[in-house]
């Protein structure tokens, strides 16, 4: 079965650096479009950024360009959220997505001082 396990979570500080890891089992992973979400309290969840079957085309919500990358290694089935400059408005529920309805369990973020 599907199956998408994040990691990497944790609390950090305003402008520290974590890195989010997303294990994949139980389909192709190198033939799917991976997408990263995140939920904040009492907001709706909102798309991250995406990836593409191979790794070059990559998208990212506004609210992250340019502080977030998305990255992938399907020899490992894993793609990565590297998240750098964090912001106290960052701090969400990360969510792993495939598409069909599979989702990860999350994985907390916090960035407070």
């Amino acid at each position: 079965q599907v199956q998408l396990v994040e990691s990497g979570g944790g609390l950090v500080q305003p402008g520290g650096s974590l890195r989010l890891s997303c294990a994949a089992s139980g389909f192709t992973f190198m033939n799917y479009d991976m997408y990263w979400y995140r939920q904040a309290p009492g907001k709706e969840r909102e798309l991250v950024g995406s990836i593409n079957t191979r790794g070059g085309i990559t998208d990212y919500a506004d609210s992250v360009k340019g502080r977030f990358t998305i990255s992938r290694d399907n020899a490992k089935n894993t793609v990565y959220l590297q998240m750098n400059s964090l912001k106290s408005e960052d701090t969400a529920v990360y969510y792993c997505y495939r598409g069909g309805g599979f989702w990860g369990q999350g994985t907390q973020v916090t960035v407070s001082s």
